[in-house]
């Protein structure tokens, strides 16, 4: 019993890292088929990847140079994207934090948006998402936008 003992504990610390990693992969898979649902214009697509009672923000100026937080709604952003041609919007992310806690996860990605191949914009996204019926689904989405200082 003794010299089964530390093999037992290897075992559950390696099942609980995978598990880990499994989340992980998951939760990034799911931003990943936003990004991919973006370019090929795919409403239904975008819209399976968040909950029904999703928010999304984003942290931007106004004409006076202040900055303010927009409201926008799933249906909205779905429509907008279903309506243009595939290709158009590229954001392309780099994964940097990711949390998972049970059925919740939180992802910092840096971004750059291209229009048509040509650079438009860059940010960060912050994304909060949950896990629902064995899925994880994007609750909230708030992001930045600035035309320079990319490295931020």
């Amino acid at each position: 019993m003794k010299k089964i003992v530390p093999f037992l504990v290897i075992f559950l610390l390696n099942s609980s890292a995978s598990f880990a990693q499994l989340a992980t992969d998951s939760v990034k898979a799911t931003i990943s088929r936003l990004f991919e649902a973006m370019l090929e214009a795919d409403g239904n697509k975008l819209k399976s990847c968040f909950t029904d009672s999703a928010f999304l923000q984003t942290i931007t100026q106004d004409k006076a140079g202040k900055d303010i937080v927009k409201n926008d709604e799933v249906a909205t952003f779905v429509k907008q994207i279903s309506g243009i041609p595939k290709g158009l919007a590229d954001e392309r992310i780099v994964f940097g934090v990711v949390k998972v806690d049970g059925p919740l996860a939180i992802v910092w990605a840096p971004y750059q948006f291209f229009r048509n191949g040509v650079f438009s914009h860059c940010g960060v996204n912050s994304f909060q998402l949950v896990r629902l019926h064995n899925e994880w689904k994007i609750q909230y989405l708030i992001d930045t936008r600035r035309k320079g200082n990319c490295a931020e």
